[in-house]
């Protein structure tokens, strides 16, 4: 199949994903990976500012803890639909693949008004990609799929300025039109409809995406931050220190076989909820590790 720039002719670097046209393409939007371009590119920062503003509805509205405020949060979740545009992830992983968009929402607010509400009530879980932390069922298909839907707004924005700077792509047969999609307004913090122009690649409109941006493997996974910051605590927790003054740890393979330790997303709540008890923050310490082993620039996948 052939990719973007293949399809269309358009030789040289591009800044967008050259993804293929007519496939599935084993990649997935990232939110961190953009939180941490946010710095050097424009695009990034307003995506950033979609991605907060909608998650902060969402847990306020938790925090309000009022009918109606609930009931608000509750929808917000509900009105994702499958970004296909984009050509990103495995659409049987993603809403599609899992009874829709509505269905997801519903997992996710079952989780963050329920099990995880001391997270979301103390300001713990701050940013879209902590969700895959806790969440079971939200990896990096649904991860992308809702973090595309949520910053589709700033992808047509950016896809409208690739159709300025690649005239390749109204040229000859290629033609583009314009759409009534979904999507998030950071300014009213509501869902709105917005008429978007998108090139059209084998009958179906395209959404380009920043280079940089996707991924193979999400960098705050599930199991890296147990594998990492869960155990790295777990240790340090139960670490004795000997007549010689060594702290001695208990090797993460053996904390591993423990029943209150077994990898799972209900472990990483219970043990984040835990670490908040001593003052400690896990999310916060994974962002850092996250920070220490990465490269924004970088496509490498996470260990």
């Amino acid at each position: 199949m052939p990719t973007i720039k293949e399809y269309y002719g358009i030789t040289g670097p591009v800044p967008f994903l050259d993804v293929e046209i007519s496939s599935d393409n084993r990649l997935y939007v990232d939110p961190h990976a953009i939180r941490r371009h946010q710095y050097l590119d424009p695009y990034a920062r307003d995506a950033v500012t979609c991605i907060d503003t909608f998650l902060h509805e969402v847990t306020q509205s938790i925090i309000d803890g009022t009918p109606e405020s609930l009931t608000r949060g509750h929808q917000l979740l509900k009105q994702f639909t499958e970004p296909w545009e984009t050509r990103l992830g495995m659409a049987k992983e993603g809403f599609h693949g899992h009874g829709g968009g509505e269905v997801v929402g519903t997992w996710i607010w079952d989780v963050l008004n329920g099990d995880a509400e001391a997270v979301v009530q103390i300001g713990a879980l701050r940013h879209l990609e902590h969700l895959p932390l806790f969440v079971e069922g939200v990896d990096r298909d649904i991860t992308s799929d809702t973090t595309t839907r949520i910053i589709f707004s700033v992808l047509a924005d950016f896809t409208a300025s690739m159709l300025q700077s690649y005239p390749e792509f109204q040229a000859d047969h290629h033609k583009v039109g314009t759409f009534d999609r979904q999507v998030w307004d950071r300014d009213s913090l509501s869902w709105q409809t917005r008429k978007v122009t998108l090139p059209i690649a084998d009958g179906k409109a395209l959404l380009l995406v920043p280079d940089g941006w996707a991924r193979r493997y999400l960098l705050m996974s599930a199991r890296r931050f147990y594998g990492t910051t869960v155990l790295s605590y777990a240790q340090l927790e139960q670490a004795v220190i000997d007549s010689n003054g060594k702290l001695l740890r208990t090797p993460k393979k053996v904390l591993r076989k423990r029943d209150d330790l077994r990898e799972g997303r209900a472990t990483n709540l219970s043990w984040t909820l835990r670490a908040i008890e001593n003052e400690e923050d896990l999310i916060e310490a994974f962002e850092a590790f996250v920070a220490s082993k990465e490269d924004p620039s970088e496509a490498s996948d996470a260990a």
